[in-house]
């Protein structure tokens, strides 16, 4: 085992150059994500158009539902999965679980299949949204945190993107069917890619005892060499004693306002995915597009994440993510109502700069309010909770839709919105106030002592 300084001395600086093939890689997995994730808003409305598939607006919802249910269920296991394969077998097994849950949707001959599948590609789109954020908050360069992760989720609405565009290329010259065959696409070109180049992560690595490979690593992307305290923890009672760290003194009030801004970051992102071409068919808008939408509010999720990411590292997250809310609740009431095609194509592009880029300023706000030990956990569980927004908001549009009031679902939105500004806006207060009671209680004894007689 080498520990040596020369060995040190030698590693290459720590930048975006450096770590661009896990940065890149990640990437890719989520652009893969972002497609899967949008696939089902882009067929919604052929899908309700097939008298063979019988799909209701009310089962629409309630598959969304499902599929979001299935990113609860594989964000909340991936942890301890992790453990067991490492984050990049994880990420591997996430790409495979969703590829295959989207073949089971194009063979599907009825509601229960296509529902099923989803749920499949739930499984393991819920696990690699974590493992890809905590791959590449762990291997940025010091201080662009935030406009890492910025850059990262761009491939998201890339993946929309591509989504939106089979949606209106492929759906009416081939069937619906045929885009959720092109969702097999990524156990064909990720997977390889990600078990021949992706490193493990050294803080996994070290968890598990594998200090040389950690430390190897970690030499070969320039980043420092792990430590005991900054390791993530591993097994059942080292999972339990990291979430009971997520409510010390100094976080208690911060980690359950992070759980309610990002529900409703997650409301609003999966709600909009799922629901936004059908909900502008409804306002009059054509098929096509209603569907276009889609594909602009995601191109502006795009210019939104750069944006962010570097106003982020110069403002702060917290603030930037809570005027983002805002201007989202803003850009969501006017969609409420019928524009000129024009100025709703604008409006749309200008929420989607917003929208998506408030929820990922709410990750990166996490990693500035726990300490590195406890990082891990509290992304995991600020992902895994915030995903039962991501269950409602497909679910609670589809309730709408089905007594013919998929118009309230813009206020709905707007009010989501709201509310999580004012959620990721109180977590400064509630962390300073943390410190402050544990620097109260921490003087009392020493004020006790001092005052206590002499024996």
């Amino acid at each position: 085992m080498n520990h040596s300084p020369t060995s040190a001395a030698h590693r290459p600086p720590h930048t975006f150059r450096t770590v661009f093939p896990v940065l890149a890689l990640c990437w890719l997995a989520v652009f893969f994500d972002g497609m899967d994730v949008n696939i089902y808003g882009a067929v919604m409305p052929h899908m309700l158009d097939d008298p063979g598939l019988g799909l209701t607006p009310a089962g629409a919802g309630t598959i969304g539902s499902w599929t979001t249910f299935g990113m609860l269920v594989g964000a909340l296991t991936a942890g301890n999965l992790t453990d067991w394969l490492g984050r990049r077998m994880m990420l591997v097994a996430s790409v495979t679980l969703f590829s295959v849950g989207s073949a089971v949707c194009a063979v599907a001959a009825g509601v229960g299949v296509f529902g099923f599948g989803r749920f499949v590609s739930g499984l393991g789109l819920g696990g690699l949204m974590p493992l890809c954020l905590a791959m590449v908050m762990e291997f940025a360069p010091p201080r662009r945190a935030a406009l890492t992760t910025g850059l990262l989720m761009t491939s998201y609405h890339f993946g929309g993107m591509a989504a939106t565009g089979l949606g209106l290329t492929l759906a009416p010259a081939a069937g619906w069917r045929w885009v959720f065959w092109a969702g097999v696409l990524p156990a064909v070109i990720a997977v390889p890619l990600l078990l021949k180049l992706l490193p493990e992560s050294p803080g996994v690595l070290l968890a598990r005892g594998e200090r040389e490979k950690a430390d190897a690593v970690a030499d070969r992307f320039g980043l420092p060499r792990p430590t005991v305290t900054a390791a993530p923890a591993t097994g059942a009672a080292g999972r339990l004693a990291a979430v009971r760290e997520l409510f010390r003194p100094q976080s208690r009030g911060a980690t359950p306002l992070l759980w309610l801004a990002s529900f409703c970051g997650l409301l609003l992102v999966y709600g909009v995915s799922t629901w936004l071409p059908q909900m502008m068919r409804a306002e009059g808008y054509g098929l096509s597009s209603s569907v276009s939408f889609l594909l602009v509010i995601n191109a502006g999720g795009i210019v939104g994440l750069l944006i962010a990411g570097r106003t982020a590292d110069r403002f702060g997250a917290v603030r930037v993510s809570a005027i983002w809310f805002v201007l989202t609740a803003a850009g969501a009431l006017l969609l409420g109502n019928h524009l000129p095609l024009g100025a709703t194509y604008a409006v749309v592009a200008v929420t989607g700069v917003w929208l998506f880029s408030a929820q990922v300023m709410v990750y990166a706000a996490t990693g500035t309010v726990y300490r590195d030990s406890e990082r891990a956990a509290g992304l995991g569980w600020v992902t895994g909770v915030g995903r039962t927004g991501a269950v409602v908001g497909p679910w609670l549009i589809g309730s709408l839709a089905t007594n013919g009031n998929q118009s309230w679902g813009f206020t709905a939105f707007a009010l989501a919105g709201l509310l999580g500004a004012v959620a990721i806006a109180l977590v400064p207060l509630a962390q300073r106030i943390g410190r402050s009671n544990t620097r109260t209680a921490a003087s009392v004894p020493a004020t006790a002592s001092a005052n206590a007689p002499n024996a």
